[in-house]
């Protein structure tokens, strides 16, 4: 299997003086996930957790919901020229009686490491297949101050990027701030998928009293994914797109952007933040 870090030489300049050092990379290789043998989609992704980053995809793509809709997930021998297994290949099987969805060639598509899924047919999908539509009852609390204290906790949890500088992360907080769950990748959106993933695997969706906490941008595709597993607020350090602004009011997410210090944006949801003073008018 890949690993998660790769040595490489750099040379190196600082104030005038250069030298030659090897420095830690974070790997980057291509992942192709097939659905019942055939191929669906290629992402660039960190190895490691690979099961679940394919489990989290389809979760976001309709075709699973719970643990029993998977029947195994398996590397794909032979999957070289020469016969070998490169663990670069998946192949998710589903249980008998698991509906497919109409997965389209729009749908079939090379994914990078920065953007995933994008546009009209994931947004037409997200309103036409969420089987967890977010239904906390009564409505996840959090307080402002613990929205602000996560992104630091996110941060000491990242052991590779301590070693690189390289990678995304994504945190699942308890609505007390509990940490459940963390996984890193160099794709964001891989991030999530492999949080998304072992909940399925660990039979816990839907993730109907969580918080998702990003290390980046929230794109529509992030909100896309926190709507199909149920999570109901979905926090980033850096700024949300239009789009994802626009998901996040239809579905009820609550969304957090430019989570900084004390500081944060709230872009839609509103009701589940303890806000002790009226927003400000205009």
């Amino acid at each position: 299997m890949g690993r998660v870090t790769e040595r490489r030489k750099v040379i190196r300049i600082r104030d005038g003086a250069v030298s030659t050092r090897p420095d830690t990379l974070v790997a980057e290789e291509p992942l192709e996930i097939r659905l019942n043998g055939k191929p669906l989609a290629i992402t660039m992704r960190t190895p490691g957790d690979d099961f679940a980053l394919a489990a989290g995809f389809l979760v976001s793509e309709g075709v699973l919901a719970n643990a029993y809709d998977l029947q195994n997930i398996v590397y794909c021998a032979g999957a070289t020229v020469d016969g070998s297994n490169s663990y670069n290949v998946v192949d998710v099987k589903t249980a008998p009686g698991v509906a497919i969805p109409d997965i389209t060639l729009e749908r079939n598509v090379y994914t990078t490491s920065s953007c995933g899924l994008c546009g009209k047919a994931s947004l037409d999908a997200v309103r036409t297949t969420t089987r967890w539509p977010i239904a906390d009852t009564p409505p996840v609390r959090v307080e402002p101050e613990l929205l602000a204290s996560l992104p630091d906790r996110l941060r000491a949890s990242q052991r590779v990027f301590d070693r690189t500088g390289g990678l995304h992360a994504a945190a699942l907080f308890t609505e007390d701030g509990e940490l459940l769950d963390i996984r890193e990748d160099v794709g964001r959106h891989n991030a999530v998928d492999k949080l998304v993933g072992r909940a399925l695997q660990n039979g816990n969706l839907p993730l109907s009293r969580t918080v998702l906490l990003v290390s980046g941008r929230a794109s529509f595709e992030l909100a896309q994914k926190a709507v199909m597993a149920g999570i109901p607020v979905l926090a980033a350090v850096s700024a949300p797109s239009s789009l994802a602004v626009d998901l996040a009011a239809e579905t009820g997410l609550t969304l957090v952007g430019f989570l900084r210090g004390s500081s944060m944006n709230v872009y839609a949801g509103e009701h589940r933040l303890a806000l002790r003073t009226a927003a400000a008018q205009g």
